[in-house]
């Protein structure tokens, strides 16, 4: 309950409970009238849930992000990419400064800064999202009386030229994975290989395990507890895919169920894929040794020890995901067959409770994939004009030409 008290010759304070247990002081009050005032509305704000605390404010963002990450409830990686921004970031900027003192102009300001810089606009907009929401959070809890950071509708427009992602034809995407194989083994290529050919993600291949890999019905199973793993400070650890639409199963064109049983008769790790010495993956030392020489080259470096020539620089992993995509939307497969694949949730929340995927789209889809390898891996093999086609062609007929004759399957039956 809120008290009134002089504090001097014609001057009055009031006191107020604080959630810690402790007392506020408002004082420079020149009657007690008026003091008592304030007393009363403190205690009417505080019973509908709506003081807002003077001495909340007054806190530096440092400070407010202690409490805020202590109360942060969401998956590993998305808490240690936010300690992250924040760390490097947000508080390199705004550590010391109070939280009434933050103002939107000056954060967007900052953001423009950031981007003349050289930050990518998708990074920035990530920090700016975080600080948002740590302010939000701030204001929830009556610490300051609202969100500074608002959408900026004043001055032009700021247009940003989109660079269209990089994807792969099934040519190049068999060109990338043969000079990987050579680079630092066949497993690289197959990875490369079932990316290209089921659209999963990284994590959901680097964390695929047997147990979920059912070959003799052609599928694999991106399991809704365990399906991905998960980088965390440097910490390998499995964990949920990415959202709840991304735990499915996938079906396999008949070509990668016999790549994959070959390339699992070849180890014995519970993973599918891990490294030539039974390491599980991580996508920095991958990317690093084989997904960027495989895919730019590696003219640049004297005496490499193995020589790989330009496919597709720019390619990254993710980029055989966006390519299974490209491929689908090219063999006229229905919007519902391709969410499914891929694990994405259709806007439309009607459309994607009622919409299901046919036994016989299954099966277009299916053969479709099982055409674009066949066509591929002929031309690929057929090609040896030029130094990369003919070292990607010796790789590939020695890895894949046995898959390469397996017929299409008819899911239907």
């Amino acid at each position: 309950m809120a008290f009134v008290e002089k504090s001097g010759k014609n001057l009055w304070r009031v006191r107020y409970p604080k959630d810690d247990g402790g007392f506020g002081t408002i004082s420079g009050f020149t009657s007690k009238t008026a003091a008592e005032n304030k007393a009363d509305e403190i205690e009417a704000d505080q019973r509908r849930g709506q003081f807002l605390d003077p001495d909340g404010g007054k806190l530096t963002l440092a400070e407010w992000s202690i409490t805020w990450f202590d109360a942060l409830d969401v998956a590993a990686t998305t808490e240690a990419q936010y300690r992250s921004l924040v760390r490097n970031h947000i508080l390199a900027r705004w550590g010391t400064t109070r939280l009434d003192a933050i103002s939107g102009l000056a954060v967007h300001t900052w953001g423009k800064k950031l981007r003349a810089e050289g930050y990518a606009q998708a990074t920035v907009v990530t920090i700016v999202k975080v600080m948002s929401m740590m302010l939000a959070d701030a204001t929830d809890e009556h610490l300051i009386a609202a969100n500074p950071i608002q959408p900026r509708r004043r001055g032009k427009r700021r247009h940003e030229v989109r660079t269209e992602r990089v994807w792969a034809t099934p040519e190049q995407a068999l060109g990338v994975a043969a000079q990987a194989a050579a680079l630092v083994g066949d497993w690289a290529a197959v990875l490369m290989i079932t990316a290209a050919w089921t659209g999963a993600r990284w994590g959901e291949l680097a964390g695929l395990r047997r147990h979920n890999t059912h070959l003799n019905d052609a599928t694999i199973v991106i399991d809704r507890h365990t399906g991905a793993l998960h980088e965390v400070n440097g910490r390998l650890e499995l964990g949920p895919p990415k959202t709840a639409e991304s735990a499915r199963t996938i079906t396999l064109p008949p070509f990668l169920v016999e790549l994959l049983r070959t390339h699992l008769d070849r180890h014995g790790h519970p993973h599918v894929f891990v490294t030539a010495d039974g390491e599980l993956l991580r996508r920095s030392n991958f990317a690093r040794r084989a997904m960027r020489p495989a895919t730019d080259g590696n003219h640049h470096r004297t005496r490499p020890r193995t020589r790989v020539h330009p496919v597709l620089p720019g390619l990254v992993f993710h980029g055989f995901r966006h390519s299974h995509k490209t491929w689908l939307i090219a063999d006229g497969i229905p919007d519902i067959a391709q969410a499914r694949r891929l694990g994405h949730r259709i806007p439309d929340k009607i459309e994607h409770i009622y919409s299901h995927v046919a036994p016989e789209v299954e099966t277009r889809l299916i053969n479709a994939l099982q055409h674009r390898w066949t066509t591929a891996l002929h031309t690929l093999t057929g090609n040896t004009t030029t130094p990369s086609a003919e070292h990607s062609a010796e790789r590939l007929t020695r890895l894949a030409l046995p898959a390469a004759t397996v017929p299409a399957i008819d899911l239907t039956a």
